[in-house]
């Protein structure tokens, strides 16, 4: 039992049961045992590797649709240019070289972060030096134009579970058993937040629900709103959730949420429709990160860098584009949606 395991185990004894979002929040940030603040969880030696680790395309796309949408909204300057989690800085390394000859952008720039967990900041120091300015969280972004990227943001934030039965909802708990955590089911009580969810869901059918994802999605949308930019958003999810999707990863294997916690990264595909209706401006259509990839290029990029590469570098380069774009891999399981001002025509990559 992990040592975050046994005080949660000691809380419930003390307390009660713990909801599936209270979980997740103490196994991804408690200030001692949580996995973000004890170390950095990407690549091949840490649990599992995001779509700017496996391949510089995907940056460089992400940062020359931003560029575009910059220059067509008139290139306002100043503006903030921010990421939400950007894990060791990777994406946002490439953003930047992609747009390096996009006259005006850099000089315009303001980088700022996003990120909770110190080894990240570290990360992000040693690759973007000490121009971006940190933040605990969007509130302290300035009150400017707003160009904005998150990747693989939104599926970690804590999220609560509640199976339908009747006119009436049941939530998922986290309790203990024999000295173990185990999953655990509340009374049947209404929940107004899912009174749109009673027409598409059936008896047993479990939804998931991500509160901390509405003020964030509203306080972009209204900065969008009121002094332009974009967001572009990309995760794995759908346009609504349905079913149990909470997974632990630890080295790069799936296991029980409740094997190891505070040991494992723990996730849930993201419901994008929430983060739509919550955004107070416009959104684009959610799109498979493959067709967006594609629409921006990335097959041609593909090939422009294969020209330069023989032997395994062709063949791993090679199996990173298809790892990105194909639908069997990442291609339909990530979606994107962006977010930007009404009246104005979506970033590039996307449709109304």
């Amino acid at each position: 039992m992990t040592p975050l395991a046994q005080e949660l185990v000691a809380r419930v004894a003390a307390q009660g049961p713990l909801t599936v979002a209270e979980f997740m929040a103490d196994c991804l940030l408690h200030p001692r045992y949580g996995y973000y603040a004890t170390r950095d969880p990407l690549g091949a030696k840490g649990d599992f590797t995001t779509a700017p680790e496996i391949s510089q395309m995907f940056g460089e796309m992400l940062g020359l649709a931003l560029a575009q949408a910059w220059m067509d909204q008139g290139r306002p300057a100043p503006f903030t240019l921010a990421e939400l989690g950007p894990g060791r800085g990777t994406l946002m390394a490439d953003i930047l070289r992609a747009a390096r000859n996009v006259p005006g952008f850099h000089d315009a720039a303001a980088l700022h972060l996003v990120e909770a967990s110190e080894p990240l900041r570290t990360q992000q120091r040693t690759l973007l030096g000490s121009t971006p300015t940190w933040h605990d969280s969007l509130d302290t972004l300035p009150d400017q134009p707003l160009f904005l990227v998150a990747n693989e943001f939104f599926d970690a934030l804590p999220t609560r579970q509640f199976l339908r039965e009747g006119a009436g909802w049941r939530e998922r708990l986290i309790g203990a058993k024999d000295g173990q955590l185990a999953f655990g089911l509340g009374e049947v009580v209404p929940q107004p937040a899912l009174t749109h969810r009673m027409e598409d869901t059936h008896e047993g059918d479990l939804v998931e629900v991500c509160s901390a994802a509405v003020p964030i999605a509203m306080r972009i949308g209204a900065q969008i709103a009121a002094r332009g930019g974009t967001a572009m958003i990309i995760d794995y999810g759908d346009w609504s959730s349905l079913g149990d999707t909470l997974q632990a990863l630890r080295g790069h294997r799936s296991e029980s949420p409740l094997d190891n916690p505070g040991e494992a990264d723990l996730t849930v595909h993201v419901d994008f429709e929430a983060i739509a209706r919550a955004a107070p401006c416009a959104h684009s259509r959610l799109t498979p990160q493959g067709v967006f990839l594609e629409r921006l290029g990335i097959t041609q990029r593909a090939q422009a860098l294969s020209a330069r590469l023989s032997g395994e570098a062709l063949q791993s380069h090679v199996a990173a584009h298809r790892r990105l774009t194909h639908p069997g891999e990442m291609g339909n399981l990530f979606k994107t949606l962006a977010l930007y001002p009404k009246g104005a025509t979506p970033p590039p990559g996307y449709a109304q």
